[in-house]
């Protein structure tokens, strides 16, 4: 679901690695694994402002909507660092946890992360409110495929 990968990407900036590590089946390391499992809490926090400073401008967002993008923004900075820290306390109790903890904790992660796509979801939706039509239009594009309109191919 793109719309749901954008918010992922923009809202949560999940530590990757640290999700695959506590899956049931792990996906081997992949180049963007490694880069994230590299990354410092600074530098997440950097790229995090970079995708939020490209979207605000991707989304042509106005003076008189600042106010309900800085609660997006807020939302979105909030879900970071509470997942952060709740996959922190997963890496620290992972060595000693059984099978059956494992997929318990697995699943309480999955929920914080839901409910807090919700809140996020519902941040965006009063600023999506606010928007003009062609705002609309281009919000809508840059959801459904991570760009603009008339952005140029990926390739």
């Amino acid at each position: 679901m793109p719309s749901l990968r954008m918010l992922l990407m923009l809202g949560v900036m999940l530590p990757i690695n640290a999700m695959a590590q506590g899956s049931p089946v792990a996906a081997p390391p992949t180049p963007t694994h490694q880069r994230e499992r590299s990354l410092t809490p600074a530098q997440m926090a950097q790229n995090m402002e970079r995708h939020l400073a490209q979207l605000h401008t991707q989304l042509a967002i106005t003076p008189a909507q600042q106010p309900q993008w800085e609660e997006f923004a807020r939302q979105t900075r909030e879900n970071a660092t509470e997942l952060h820290a709740r996959f922190h306390l997963r890496g620290s109790r992972l060595p000693n946890m059984t099978a059956a903890e494992n997929m318990v904790d697995y699943a309480q992660i999955s929920e914080l992360h839901a409910q807090e796509l919700v809140k996020l979801g519902a941040s965006f939706g009063l600023l999506y409110a606010t928007m003009s039509e062609a705002q609309k239009r281009g919000a809508d594009a840059v959801f459904r495929t991570g760009r603009p309109p008339l952005a140029s191919p990926r390739g």
